[in-house]
């Protein structure tokens, strides 16, 4: 082989690069108002609406109560978990996020996104410290 030859073949991931939704995924977990959520691998917990947002393409939502049985607490034991967008479901695996930085574009994305008036109650409440705590990122796995 001579020097400065790539070898063909299938492209390799880096083992700490991140997977990434889809452009189309993305799109449309932006453009709608609910996004579906299965937590855990359990068939004990069914699919629910909560509220999501995009930032930089990356997915995060926050759990409005927190419960032991509700799907911020259930990923905190599993990360494994669905979500469902456009008809279809994408297998994720649920982060817990900390940036300072990070938890403020998503409060600013909160309030761009839910902004009528009925909405606005709860984009104050997603900021109280122990909502903002229960932050998630979702990636596909």
């Amino acid at each position: 082989m001579r020097a400065g030859t790539a070898i063909s073949g299938p492209a390799r991931r880096s083992p700490t690069r991140p997977r990434r939704f889809t452009r189309a995924a993305v799109q449309a977990i932006d453009e709608s108002k609910i996004l579906g959520v299965r937590a855990g691998r359990s068939a004990s917990h069914r699919f629910i609406g909560i509220w999501a947002v995009v930032v930089d393409g990356r997915v995060f939502a926050r759990s409005w109560t927190v419960r032991p049985d509700g799907w911020y607490r259930t990923f905190l034991r599993d990360p494994a978990g669905a979500i469902e967008v456009g008809g279809k479901q994408i297998r994720v695996r649920a982060r817990r996020v900390r940036g300072v930085r990070i938890l403020a574009a998503i409060e600013r994305a909160y309030a761009a996104k839910y902004a009528t008036p009925g909405a606005l109650r709860y984009v104050r409440g997603f900021r109280t410290a122990r909502r903002r705590a229960a932050t998630t990122e979702f990636v596909p796995r």
